[in-house]
């Protein structure tokens, strides 16, 4: 089943660069699966998988609050870029990076719109992203009403994939 789930996303990617914003979200659950379908989707396209919890905090940690708060789309930016390489174009995944853990971006001391970030990387590149919530009524969520990193967006400028589909 998850090689459909994989040639699901894999469709999704041709759909996605008529779009403004080139990104896709795995939308599910801690221990759906996300992960595994993320390394699945590197190694059919050769394309970098970054665990941005990681990545970020290696940087984050030599600056400041305040400097975190102003730096981290600039450093995320620089990240992706170092890691994905511009290659030759025909390759399905040229212009594609896989983004794990991306927990730390609602971290609510960054004080960032975890989205719009995103958001903003989609533009030069096409994205994938793993998203721990779900997907009710028109609406992306992460964490649960109430929780301090809780947030709630309109599903759109944006195609995302349900990990329910692969259970």
């Amino acid at each position: 089943m998850k090689n459909s789930l994989a040639n699901h996303v894999m469709q999704k990617i041709s759909e996605v660069n008529e779009l403004y914003f080139r990104l896709i979200l795995l939308v599910g659950p801690s221990g759906c699966g996300k992960t595994k379908l993320l390394q699945e989707l590197s190694t059919l396209t050769s394309a970098p998988l970054i665990n941005v919890n990681l990545e970020l905090s290696r940087v984050l940690l030599d600056l400041s609050e305040r400097q975190r708060v102003l730096q981290l789309a600039r450093i995320l930016s620089k990240i992706v870029a170092e890691q994905a390489p511009r290659r030759c174009s025909t390759d399905v995944g040229s212009d594609l990076v896989l983004l794990d853990n991306i927990e730390i971006l609602f971290d609510r001391h960054l004080k960032q719109d975890p989205l719009r970030l995103l958001q903003g990387l989609s533009r030069n590149k096409t994205i994938i992203a793993t998203w721990n919530g779900n997907i009710k009524d028109g609406h992306i969520i992460y964490a649960e009403a109430g929780h301090p990193e809780y947030r709630r967006y309109p599903a759109c400028d944006f195609l995302s994939v349900s990990m329910d589909v692969a259970r």
